[in-house]
């Protein structure tokens, strides 16, 4: 009686192993696995494991050198502008509307560079169109200077440190300057103007390595091989209108230096 009731026991519990998945034996006898000591020859020691080579890394890419690389290869303001837009690395580019290069007649006596786009630049796709570009546009023509006009003495040509807009016009960062330093280089260097107006902090911090717009503006420096003449922002200039005084004194100098 008692080998039926074991009979009909381990039937039925062979049962459950097979609806739990269990269908195929491997042995007769049970075996405890936790009391199995693992072969030397398989195992996987610590040291093994320290003297294993690290994994690779891809290499970092410099996204200074590759602009400077770029920057370099172009011989036109056309090639520069198609050197920038395939510009990869910098991230402004992937959530700006437009590539904003310049705006002006290339060859100008005067070359104006400000900070980077705006949201209404960033719309237009060219530099200084909001506010303070209405109200540059008021102290060029103050001196005699126009964005429209097509005699080189009466031109100016304008362009940013950054071509692409900064999320919720940020102010550039170090990085970002240094990024893209070489394509602004190349970029005087192409448009060849005899002066350069630094409008701001952002420029002068990245031509001459200064911030501090209100102590050094006035003052003629030099940046890539030219004078240059840090001023106030236009932006800056409609909230601190008491500043308008300055910048006048500054647009009669550049007046002066252009006659002279």
């Amino acid at each position: 009686m008692e080998s039926a009731n074991s009979y009909w026991a381990d039937r039925a519990l062979l049962e459950w192993q097979v609806e739990l998945g269990a269908d195929e034996a491997l042995e007769e006898l049970p075996v405890d696995r936790y009391a199995l000591q693992v072969p030397v020859e398989k195992s996987v020691e610590k040291q093994d494991i320290a003297a294993a080579p690290a994994a690779v890394k891809p290499a970092e890419v410099d996204a200074s050198f590759e602009a400077r690389r770029a920057a370099e290869a172009a011989g036109s303001l056309e090639d520069l502008a198609a050197a920038m837009t395939a510009f990869e690395h910098c991230e402004l580019k992937h959530g700006a509307k437009s590539f904003v290069f310049a705006d002006g007649q290339p060859g100008a006596r005067v070359m104006i560079i400000g900070e980077a786009p705006g949201r209404q630049e960033d719309v237009a796709g060219k530099p200084f169109v909001g506010q303070a570009g209405q109200l540059l546009d008021k102290m060029l023509a103050a001196i005699g200077l126009d964005r429209s006009a097509q005699a080189l003495e009466n031109a100016v040509y304008i362009t940013n440190v950054l071509p692409w807009r900064p999320p919720s016009n940020a102010t550039p960062t170090p990085e970002e300057n240094a990024m893209m330093l070489p394509f602004l280089e190349r970029h005087i260097t192409l448009a060849n103007p005899d002066f350069l107006v630094l409008m701001g902090n952002t420029p002068c911090q990245a031509l001459l390595g200064r911030a501090g717009i209100t102590r050094i503006r006035g003052q003629w420096v030099e940046a890539v091989g030219r004078p240059a003449l840090p001023m106030f922002h236009p932006a800056y200039l409609l909230r601190q209108g008491a500043a308008k005084r300055e910048a006048w004194a500054d647009l009669l100098h550049l007046k002066s230096k252009l006659r002279g």
